[in-house]
């Protein structure tokens, strides 16, 4: 007779339930998450609070966060409160559930002029915006572009992306950030830069990739990237229209002091075409008393994170954590082709798991870094798009069944799927192979 399984504990922060992470960066998190007194879907971005002292970032957080929940546009990703316990700071965000505007281009090549120019309109109006605010984003590409269920266009983390960059006396900012292919020619110059215009730079650069399919400018070697870049070397598609091709070519000028500004666009015959001004309505009376709670030095607003180890996992959950309602796609293929994230299931122990999986990576490169039933592997060349990280859980699903989920969370995709590849290979001791199973059943 087999013990009755124990009742299953949920990783609770507040009035949140955690769930499934859905990006990780250097100083922070996010995880899907559900408020239990209203049943909303949010995302949670999660940072260290350690990080965030030592690298002197308190007040430029705070001021960065309270910005950030004045802004209330349809257009950008809304930040509902803010909360913290001893070792992290909670920033609870809107949940987009439409994937990343760079998965519809991977997956379907460029797109129409038509929908392209849409999606640029609502980028543009958001970018204003948020300008008017005095909050730039300074990473402005696809992958940060959100989609919700009824195909809007959310820009995420706008603003919260400055958290290392400084502002000196002349008024510029002195931080060369962002993703390379997008960055504006004066960011690379560490000469100083207005946030407005390179940001305007960025939006060109992601016109040119929705309507083109690729980037503007693309080389391997750094050096001859930026080069491109400084000199805005590039050519349009024979497909794009004289309209679109005017509006780039003046959208990437070299120059931040003569290239297009935003009311300048918003008057573009091109852009106007079937233009719609976003509706919103602006909030009156915001509450910040909770940015001030979580950076102020009293104990009696933090909350408290409680979890179990390995996170156990529903059907729902398992369900929702494949691409669709099949469950054969739980089972993936070890040897198939991954995307950014794949996992596979195990009857082994979790401990033996986290063993097998640090055996099999340290002989391919990879430091391991190890917390309860997570693991982080961080690669020790450096790729074509930095050194390859990937992170680990292991999820109980059955009193006798794990499942093991990884991430690409730096480096190249490609990459990313020829070290699984190998890294699979070296799993085939712990990895369930549900059709051998029935077979054994059976005889």
């Amino acid at each position: 007779m087999s013990n009755p399984k124990s009742p299953r504990m949920r990783t609770r922060v507040g009035k949140y339930e955690l769930g499934k992470t859905l990006g990780e960066g250097t100083f922070a998190k996010v995880k899907f998450a559900k408020n239990t007194e209203t049943g909303q879907c949010v995302a949670i971005k999660i940072l260290d609070r350690e990080q965030v002292l030592k690298h002197k970032m308190v007040e430029h957080i705070k001021r960065e966060i309270s910005t950030m929940k004045l802004i209330k546009h349809p257009n950008v990703t809304q930040m509902f409160e803010v909360m913290a316990s001893k070792t992290k700071i909670y920033i609870v965000l809107e949940f987009i559930d439409g994937g990343e505007l760079f998965d519809e281009i991977a997956k379907n090549g460029r797109l129409k002029e038509e929908d392209a120019r849409r999606y640029f309109q609502q980028l543009i109006n958001a970018v204003d915006y948020c300008h008017s605010r005095g909050v730039y984003h300074r990473d402005l590409k696809p992958e940060n572009l959100l989609l919700d269920s009824f195909g809007v266009l959310k820009i995420s983390d706008f603003g919260l992306s400055t958290f290392e960059q400084q502002v000196r006396e002349d008024g510029l900012l002195h931080t060369a950030c962002g993703t390379p292919n997008y960055v504006a020619p004066e960011v690379l110059n560490n000469k100083g830069y207005e946030g407005t215009s390179s940001d305007v730079w960025s939006c060109g650069v992601i016109l040119f990739v929705l309507m083109a399919g690729y980037l503007p400018f693309d080389e391997p070697n750094l050096i001859a990237l930026y080069r491109k870049i400084c000199k805005a070397e590039f050519s349009g598609p024979t497909w794009f229209s004289s309209g679109a091709k005017k509006l780039i070519h003046r959208i990437l000028d070299p120059n931040p002091a003569t290239r297009m500004t935003i009311p300048e666009i918003l008057e573009n015959d091109w852009f106007k075409k079937d233009y719609k001004p976003a509706q919103f309505k602006e909030e009156d009376n915001i509450n910040l008393d909770d940015v001030d709670a979580v950076f102020n030095k009293s104990k009696e607003n933090l909350v408290t994170e409680r979890r179990e180890k390995p996170t156990s996992m529903n059907a729902f959950e398992l369900i929702s954590r494949s691409q669709s309602f099949n469950l054969e796609n739980l089972f993936e293929k070890q040897m198939g082709l991954v995307k950014r994230e794949t996992r596979f299931t195990s009857q082994r122990p979790a401990n033996e798991i986290m063993t097998k999986i640090e055996e099999t990576a340290k002989p391919l490169g990879f430091n391991i870094h190890k917390k309860n039933y997570k693991m982080k592997l961080q690669g020790d060349k450096h790729g074509r798009k930095g050194h390859l990280s990937v992170a680990t859980e292991v999820f109980e699903v059955a009193p006798s069944v794990h499942m093991v989920e990884l991430r690409k969370t730096g480096g190249d995709t490609l990459e990313f799927h020829k070290f699984y590849k190998n890294f699979s290979s070296g799993l085939k001791d712990i990895v369930w192979n549900s059709e051998e199973t029935t077979n054994e059943g059976s005889r």
